[in-house]
């Protein structure tokens, strides 16, 4: 019985662990997120765009505070539309071009391609619909800007893309 009690004490303390590191998580991906939506809307307040060097900033920095590209794309993704979103800048257009440049930074750095596409897709859309935009219209956008810049790359990269970014689109686009 005793034995009985310890396993529970130990399974106890790992489930306190696990949630307290999904909580830590949960507060990283929110403070990117909003870190990431002011530096754009301030950028594009006082420059009227976002460069590339914006973008590439955004994934630098969320790399070196040890998030990595693969887990962090989907909050600087969902970030920079917010702040695109906040200052009355087209959401739709934004998509495609938060796309292609996930997949060109994807390819610099030698990482999964189709992965980053797919994580950039789901920021994008996740944000979408958080701000009432039109997502199917973002998922073609998204999808369309994502194998443009794969098929730079490669062929096998561009097939890569469009096969994994098929299933998140069919997830928002309408049934017949």
């Amino acid at each position: 019985m005793a034995e009985k009690n310890e396993i529970s004490a130990i399974g106890l303390s790992v489930k306190e662990g696990v949630a307290g590191s999904l909580q830590g998580i949960n507060e990283i991906e929110a403070k990117i997120v909003n870190l990431v939506k002011n530096t754009v809307s301030d950028t594009l307040r006082s420059t009227g765009s976002i460069t590339e060097e914006t973008i590439k900033g955004a994934i630098n920095a969320t790399e070196e505070v040890g998030t990595g590209l693969t887990l962090s794309i989907k909050y600087v993704a969902k970030g920079i539309m917010l702040g695109v979103n906040e200052v009355g800048g087209d959401i739709i257009l934004a998509s495609g071009h938060i796309a292609r440049s996930s997949v060109i930074e994807a390819a610099g750095v030698g990482t999964d391609i189709a992965l980053i596409a797919r994580r950039a897709a789901e920021g994008i859309i996740e944000a979408t619909r958080e701000v009432g935009g039109n997502v199917e219209d973002a998922a073609k956008v998204t999808v369309g800007g994502a194998i443009e810049a794969a098929g730079a790359v490669s062929k096998t990269a561009a097939k890569a893309v469009e096969e994994l970014l098929v299933g998140v689109a069919s997830a928002v686009m309408p049934r017949p």
